[in-house]
Formats: structure tokens, sequence, C-alpha cells
């Protein structure tokens, strides 16, 4: 059992990590039977799959709960939350190479790390290009070993068999979501409203992949019904707009001693994201600050620009709005007290954070 008041606090974030690390114990065996120069790609797995906030387990592991109470033996519900872990350092990997990003969690990207091994053992051809390549098949070993690891959770498989259309959505609207992103970047969508796009992206990147479908998940396999799926997406979409927009905040105004990125990241892989979209009409200077490395001063001058043309505090006011339409909705819902006190809580955590 775990306590609702930290729904993903030590104890949980400790199951979820065991967990993860005893599917890998046999996945790695696996891969050193094929051959021992996969050895790197196990090592890899372990250290990424290591840490972060849990917080797609979380909204799984207490969305069961908040159907159907805490199970007596937690071990398959928490063998299926920490699948959606696995899927999410997956795409971290994909998004990494898509972004071009040298850091992630304060260490260095996959793809980064797998070019350095390249170069350290002088393999022929180039050293990025085998690395990126290295990144992408790594992230897709996770996604497949993501819905391996579903399936031997213990669930009855008639179970997740019904649940997995959720998973289905899941993966087909972050896919979406990430290339609505890249065509934003790239200007391919010319003539449309910046802040819809910004917004469309953070529903399907974000929100639905985040919070929604992970909540649905976890009560899906509690047997919910369609009805109370339908209403844990009325606490999950704004809940998880509120989150991204957080998010977006602390990639341009965030300490990345805590965030495991530098400072501005976003800014220089061009996002357009609901910040910039806010900024751009008051302010179309901020355009002319995306998408290039950016220095100290220059960096000075974007947060400047974000903060006096109101673009900051307008999204303050977004992340806010946000949270009380999530809170509206968790007191709509009918579900288990020990469900509503973890996921008010996990509102609260997905408002108020700094990394």
């Amino acid at each position: 059992m775990f306590n609702p008041a930290d729904p993903a606090g030590p104890s949980f974030r400790g199951a979820i990590g065991e967990r993860l690390s005893g599917f890998l114990d046999g996945a790695c065996a696996r891969l050193a039977r094929i051959s021992p120069a996969l050895t790197p790609l196990g090592e890899l797995a372990r250290v990424f799959t290591a840490g972060g906030k849990r917080l797609r387990p979380a909204f799984c592991y207490w969305g069961h709960a908040a159907v159907a109470g805490q199970p007596t033996d937690p071990s398959p519900l928490v063998a299926a939350a920490a699948s959606l872990d696995m899927m999410h350092v997956a795409i971290l990997m994909h998004d990494d190479v898509i972004d071009d990003s040298s850091t992630r969690r304060g260490l260095a990207a996959v793809h980064r790390q797998i070019e350095a091994m390249h170069a350290e053992q002088a393999g022929s051809g180039d050293p990025a290009a085998f690395g990126r390549a290295g990144a992408i098949l790594l992230g897709d070993l996770l996604a497949a070993w993501s819905d391996e690891l579903i399936w031997e959770s213990g669930f009855p498989p008639a179970m997740l068999t019904t649940a997995h259309p959720v998973l289905d959505d899941m993966r087909t609207e972050v896919n979406a979501g990430q290339f609505l992103d890249m065509a934003a970047e790239a200007g391919l969508t010319t003539g449309t409203d910046p802040i819809a796009v910004a917004e469309r992206v953070v529903e399907f990147k974000t929100a639905k992949y985040t919070v929604t479908r992970p909540l649905q998940y976890g009560a899906a396999l509690a047997g919910a019904d369609q009805a109370t799926l339908d209403a844990l997406a009325e606490l999950g979409s704004p809940l998880g707009r509120a989150f991204q927009l957080r998010d977006d905040l602390l990639g341009v105004f965030g300490d990345e001693s805590l965030t495991g990125k530098p400072a501005g990241d976003d800014l220089r892989e061009g996002k357009r994201t609901v910040l910039i979209a806010e900024a751009q009409t008051a302010a179309p200077q901020i355009l002319g600050l995306l998408g290039r490395p950016l220095d100290e001063a220059e960096l000075s001058r974007a947060r400047a620009l974000l903060v006096d043309c109101g673009a900051r505090a307008r999204v303050e006011a977004r992340i806010a709005a946000d949270g009380a339409l999530a809170r509206a909705a968790l007191d709509r819902l009918a579900i288990t007290d020990e469900g509503r006190t973890a996921l008010a809580a996990l509102i609260e955590a997905c408002l108020v954070r700094d990394f």
C-alpha cells in the first residue's frame, strides 16, 4: 500500500524503479546472449530509467485506486504503471535526437553518449550519425519492452485487452503532437493562429500523454466504464496543459541545476510554445532569438522581453485557470477517498514545481 497523501513519494518511486530494474535484468541478459557489443545499450537503459518524477506511473496507479481502491497485491498494477515510464524514456531519447539536445536529466543525452563511445573506440564513419542511430534504436527497444512489461504484469489478459485501446490512443497522440511541434518550429503552420497551434501541440504532445491517458489506463484496468473515463479526462486535460505550461516557463526561466537541461534550451531549439506564441504579437523581436545558440546577454534579453510584454504573466494566469478547472473536475468525480486524496496531491505537484 502506498500513501495517497504522497502519491509519487519515495516509496512509490522506489517500487517503480525496482520493477523496471528487475525487468531490465532479464532484458539485458537477453542482449548479452546476442552479443557483448550490446552491453552499452543495456547500461544506458538502466541509467535513464532509474530516475524521473514518475508522474505517469503515479497517475496510472491512482487512477486505478480511484475506481477500485489499492489492490491487495499491487505488483501487477505497479508493473503496468512502470511500463509508462519505460515508454516515456523511449520518447525522451527520440525527442533529444529530434531537438539535437545535448543533456537530459543532468547527464549527456543518449545520442551524445553513444557518439562519444564511437569516438573513444575510433570507430569508422561519422560518430554523430552513429550516436543518433543508436539512440533511435534504443528508444525503439524501450518502446517494445514497455509493451512486454505490460503483458507480463500479471493482469488477466482479457483485462489488458480491454484497457489497451487507451494506450493505442496515447501512442498515436504523442507522436502526432511531436510532429505538430516540428511543423510549428519549421514554419509549416504559417497563416494559422500561433496560440491555437501551440495549444494543440500541448494537448496532444503533453496533456493527454502525461495525465489523461495514464489516468484512464489505470481506471480501465480497474474496470471503469466510459462515463468514468470521460470524467477523468475533464481533470486530465487542463492539468496536463498546466503541467506543460509550467515546463515551458522552466525551459526559459528555470534553474538548470534543478531542471537538468541548460537554461534557454527551448529558445535554442526554436520551440513555438504557448509562452512564445503569447509574446510574438506584442514583442515580435523574440522570434529573432529562436532557433540558435544564445549567449548570456541574449538569454537575459529574451527573458526580459517575455516579462515586459506580459507573456510570462499570461502563461501564469493560464496555469492558474487550468489548475482551477482540474480541481473542479476532481470535486465532481465519484471516486474512492484515497483516490481523491492522491489526485488532489498530484494536481498541486503539477502546478507548483521547479523541475
